[in-house]
């Protein structure tokens, strides 16, 4: 991940509004992504390979339902605002998934907002 862009004014050092939704950090060099399926729903975690539309993720939660963005583009930039509405179960270790529709790159604030939502159970 890239270093915040920071300026410094009277020997105050401030780092620019528009530098803090960096790409997520990686995990053993795999990015931190939202997956959506063509029917097996929408997953966050780390991208460990793709072949054409089938793919294993690592570390991955499945976003049964989620409150506070709008989409998943929003959810990939600031993730969710209203966590205590969301549903997204205990994380695994590793899923491969088929019928991969998109693939979207998360900001570290993303990432952050993902992991820390209660898990749910039923």
């Amino acid at each position: 991940m890239s270093e915040p862009v920071t300026i410094k004014i009277n020997e105050v050092e401030y780092v620019r509004k528009d530098s803090l939704n960096q790409t997520a950090s990686t995990y053993n060099g795999m990015p931190y992504v939202i997956v959506r399926t063509y029917s097996a729903g929408v997953f966050a975690g780390f991208l460990e390979s793709r072949a054409g539309q089938e793919g294993i993720m690592r570390q991955v939660r499945r976003l049964w339902y989620w409150d506070g963005a709008a989409s998943l583009s929003q959810l990939a930039v600031d993730g969710v605002s209203k966590p205590q509405n969301c549903k997204f179960p205990c994380p695994v270790d590793k899923i491969e998934l088929t019928q991969i529709v998109e693939i979207i790159s998360c900001t570290e604030t993303a990432k952050k907002s993902i992991s820390e939502v209660k898990i749910w159970k039923a």
